[in-house]
Formats: structure tokens, C-alpha cells, sequence
């Protein structure tokens, strides 16, 4: 966690052929890339105000830094074709520990907060029009809903859970949420096998909390910058 007393704040980096990204490790979904290790840490340095105001409603006490000389990388690992996509696939060496009570509750308040950031984000969206271009690949609104509610099925199963279904309907994004609340908390306890049926790895749950964060954010932060204002 950031020490208060020296004002730094932990980072590890994934480092690919073409990207670099840059992510707080005590601050799940604070995660910015960019072409190498100065660009991705000035674009995480610059999306700390956006960050703050992402996970207020968590009252953790998050402050932004004001200068890149509050960061201390202290891990770097060697990306892959997923980090050069722009992704941050690998999980610190740190996210294989056993996770206290506290420590779980923490992680779902900011997740929990990511949420509330996003669904506020789509709401004040509705009925608006988004640029369409590279951001973001011109997805409209309901189709990026559609997308992180897609990839939060699927990041769950990574975890070992599985939404219950009935009668063959999709499942609700609160659904799918209240799932991934309660299957962190039984793989928090060692109640899920680390390897899946096919012989995949599951995610720990500190990395599921930063994919999925950092998913969140990604495109609440794409909403925000398509969003034309009039």
C-alpha cells in the first residue's frame, strides 16, 4: 500500500516487444500503458485524478500523486502478445498470496465503486451521442455495456464460478456481479481448485479484481472520452 510517511506508491510493469503497462499494485485498475516505461507511467500519473474520483464512493483515502517521482517500480515482467494488444495479462508475483478478510473487503469496495463509477457514467451518456474512430473501435453505447458485461462472464469462470441461469435467459449484470462478489470470497478461502477441468490456471482473486478493474475503468474512462458535449 502507499507509504503515507515517504508519499510512494508500489508499480509493477509488464514490458512487451511493442507496449509497456504501467499498474499500482495496491490500487487494482490503476493501469495505464504506452510505448515504453516513461510513457506508461506518465499515462498512469495522468489518469490518477480520474482514478480518485472513479473509487471515491469507497472512502479509501486514495490520493493522485502529483509527481512521476512517487512511483517505485517494484517488479517488472516480461509481457507477451496480450501486453502489445494493450491488455495487462500477467499478475504480479504478489496476487498469488493468501488474501485476508480485510484485505478481500478492500478489494471489493473498489471494485464495488468501479461499478457504481461505470453505471454512472453510462446513465449520463443515455440518449447522447459518442465519437466514433479508434477509441474504443466505435462501439456504441449499449454495445460497450454489452462488452464489460461479456467480459466479466467470462473473467468469472476464470476465477472458477459460473453464473446460474434459468430457463436459459441471460443472466443480469447485477447477477453477474452479486456471483463474482460471492465467488471471490469462496476463492479468498480455498474453497476452488487453482487449476480449472481442462488444465487452465484460474486467477487468483487479487488478479481478478485488477483485470476486472481495470476493465471497468477502461472503458468508463472511453465513455468519458467519446461522450460530445454540447
Amino acid at each position: 500500500m502507499k507509504d503515507k510517511a515517504l508519499n510512494k506508491i508500489n508499480i509493477y510493469l509488464e514490458v512487451g516487444k511493442r507496449r509497456t503497462i504501467a499498474a499500482a499494485l495496491d490500487w487494482p485498475g490503476w493501469c495505464r500503458l504506452g510505448r515504453d516505461q516513461t510513457e506508461a507511467l506518465g499515462a498512469l500519473l495522468e489518469h490518477g485524478p480520474r482514478y480518485g474520483r472513479a473509487i471515491g464512493s469507497a472512502r479509501l483515502g486514495f490520493r493522485a500523486p502529483q509527481d512521476i517521482s512517487a512511483f517505485v517500480v517494484t517488479e517488472q515482467l516480461q509481457g507477451n502478445a496480450t501486453t502489445d494488444y494493450g491488455v495487462p495479462g500477467l499478475a504480479p508475483t504478489g496476487d498469488a498470496r493468501p488474501l485476508a478478510n480485510d484485505e478481500l473487503r478492500r478489494l471489493q469496495m473498489i471494485l464495488k465503486a468501479c461499478w457504481r463509477a461505470f453505471d454512472a457514467a453510462v446513465e449520463q451518456a443515455g440518449g447522447r451521442t459518442l465519437r466514433t474512430g479508434p477509441r474504443g473501435g466505435g462501439r456504441t453505447l449499449d454495445g460497450i455495456v454489452a462488452h464489460v458485461v461479456g467480459a466479466e462472464q467470462s473473467y468469472l469462470s476464470s476465477l472458477g464460478g459460473k453464473v446460474p441461469r434459468s430457463d436459459g435467459a441471460e443472466a443480469s449484470p447485477d447477477l453477474i456481479r452479486k456471483t463474482i462478489l460471492t465467488t471471490l470470497k469462496i476463492a479468498a478461502r480455498g474453497e476452488i481448485e487453482a487449476y480449472g477441468p481442462r488444465g487452465g490456471k484460474r486467477w487468483s482473486p487479487r488478479y481478478f479484481v485488477r483485470r476486472d478493474a481495470w476493465h471497468v475503468l477502461d472503458h468508463l474512462w472511453e465513455i468519458e472520452d467519446r461522450l460530445i458535449t454540447e
